[in-house]
């Protein structure tokens, strides 16, 4: 126990391993999404690994969470948010998303991330910018619309572009809006903010659960369904996200978005170790656009 300890008490205090970590657990999201197709639904899970993580959360930190209710109640509409922005949002779209697209295009797609912080740091918090970063986010760009369209520009003059890829951009967008509010967190521990987040989560995914119902499109878990869902859970839900806080508490929210860019490194080779998707060259030149884009517009002066 003691060594679990001072493992954990050392940890905490790296930042890039956080999130390096983080990123990892987010990659393998890539891959639980293309082996969650016939096994569960993607509403239901969206709403499923919210009840697991707010299952575990809540004999840990109930009693802090209910100790800030007053911290909550004056801060509702920005919990509220974060919780539907961050991790309802994003993941209803990325588990949709991946009924469509390849989980290749999913975590490359999830290189744009970066660049939408930054978009985000000049448009609302007036961040100085220079011609280099500009020219990065236009690269970056460029990049997710290659790996969109595969490098067919025929494909971007009829508008045939692929609706997996479309509802992935989308998510992206939300969780830049969740990686720049971190920045207003509440002064309390991140364990217990990210408990009221995932409440919030959960709350907010019914909706989405009642309306695959309706739609006769519900699929609670098979006993595979199940081994993704605690996947997802327990990874990419709950240990990532207490990660990625932590990363975003120590060295702030735009460096750390930068670390975002390995999730299609990380993405592209699960995939092919473990999916057997194609590489192809369209890829290739996506994510070294997406990448180089990224480097270029966190040059400095």
């Amino acid at each position: 126990m003691k060594f679990l300890q001072t493992l954990r008490q050392g940890l905490w205090g790296q930042s890039y391993l956080l999130l390096v970590l983080t990123t990892l657990m987010w990659a393998g999201n890539g891959i639980a999404g293309r082996l969650a197709i016939g096994e569960v639904s993607p509403m239901v899970l969206t709403c499923l690994r919210w009840v697991v993580v707010v299952a575990i959360l809540m004999p840990l930190v109930g009693r802090q969470l209910v100790a800030e209710r007053k911290t909550f109640r004056e801060r509702w509409l920005y919990t509220l948010v974060m919780g539907v922005s961050g991790f309802t949002a994003f993941n209803a779209l990325f588990y949709a998303a991946a009924h469509h697209t390849s989980a290749v295009n999913l975590t490359i797609f999830q290189g744009s991330i970066p660049v939408f912080v930054l978009i985000g740091m000049i448009a609302v918090f007036r961040a100085r910018v220079i011609p280099l970063q500009i020219i990065g986010m236009i690269v970056t760009l460029v990049g997710v619309i290659t790996v969109s369209v595969k490098a067919d520009w025929e494909i971007l003059k009829t508008l045939a572009i692929n609706i997996g890829d479309v509802w992935m951009l989308i998510a992206c967008v939300f969780y830049s809006v969740y990686t720049l509010g971190l920045r207003y967190r509440p002064a309390m521990p991140g364990l217990v903010f990210f408990a009221a987040m995932a409440l919030v989560a959960f709350g907010s995914s019914l909706p989405l659960v009642g309306v695959e119902m309706l739609q006769g499109t519900a699929q609670f878990p098979t006993p595979k369904g199940w081994l993704i869902l605690l996947y997802v859970a327990l990874l990419p839900s709950l240990l990532s996200q207490i990660f990625f806080i932590r990363g975003v508490e120590l060295i702030g929210p735009t460096r750390a978005g930068l670390f975002v860019n390995l999730v299609p490194v990380f993405g592209a080779l699960l995939a092919v170790v473990l999916l057997g998707e194609p590489f192809a060259l369209y890829h290739a030149i996506g994510l070294a656009l997406v990448l180089g884009g990224i480097w270029l517009a966190e040059r400095r002066r």
